[in-house]
């Protein structure tokens, strides 16, 4: 069975409800210690929601220097794939995974509550299950959720294809920048809405809002289920495609 890790840092408190989802798409979930150096051969990472080491200086920037975090750093750098979601993502943006910075909300206040995000593409490891570019209802839990990137990286990211998710309204209209009268779908104030990232190859991804909150009905919404069945799929394949034998090798 395909084994996908989750990293579990002093102050997550989103693995338990990532591993789950983990269960419910068919594959093994397998918690990974901060203090380890191994990932277990697990064929996905995902990086969890929380407060990793009590988010002390600034969200992530503490954890990206766990042992953990160096193989999974060397993992996404021979193209494994990696997910972070929430502090996960403030934690691979420290580590320099993806680009960007999680900045302060525009509030200045902690939100916790339900949002709408839209993928921009969904022709990726992330998001090829997600189903039809609709709405999708989640949760949002953090007080560093800003989006920020200069214009010149906004720029490029659009242009590359690495805008992965945006904050929208009930319509799907994408969501205005914080402080424009009427509007409160971007509670954070991310720049150009963007709720989620890409790396330039396409094999790591950052995500505000948590899917794994929103992987079952009984939790209010399923809409997150989609995006970890696309990560669960497309590590099973990836796997599957390392396991097959050269066209002629020797037998």
């Amino acid at each position: 069975m395909t084994r996908i890790g989750v990293v579990v840092f002093p102050g997550s408190n989103c693995d338990r409800d990532t591993l789950r989802g983990i269960e419910l798409a068919g594959a093994e979930a397998v918690a990974l210690w901060h203090e380890q150096t191994t990932l277990d051969g697990c064929a996905a990472i995902i990086v969890p929601g929380g407060f990793a080491y009590g988010d002390y200086l600034r969200a992530g920037v503490i954890a990206r220097f766990s042992p953990v975090m160096r193989s999974v750093a060397a993992f996404a750098a021979e193209g494994g794939l990696v997910l972070g979601i929430c502090n996960g993502f403030q934690v691979i943006a420290e580590a320099g995974l993806v680009p960007g910075a999680l900045l302060r909300n525009r509030g200045l206040r902690f939100l916790g509550r339900d949002v709408r995000i839209a993928a921009e593409r969904l022709d990726t490891p992330f998001t090829h299950l997600a189903g039809p570019r609709r709405p999708l209802r989640m949760p949002i839990a953090h007080g560093e959720g800003c989006y920020f990137a200069d214009d010149a990286t906004l720029d490029a990211l659009e242009r590359d294809g690495q805008v992965l998710f945006r904050y929208v309204d009930a319509a799907g209209a994408r969501a205005r920048e914080f402080g424009e009268p009427g509007d409160d779908a971007n509670p954070n104030g991310s720049l150009r809405a963007v709720a989620g990232v890409l790396n330039a190859a396409g094999n790591v991804a950052g995500l505000m809002p948590h899917p794994e909150r929103a992987s079952e009905a009984v939790l209010g919404s399923d809409d997150g289920f989609g995006i970890v069945r696309s990560l669960v799929e497309s590590a099973r394949a990836a796997e599957h495609d390392r396991a097959r034998p050269l066209v002629g090798a020797a037998s």
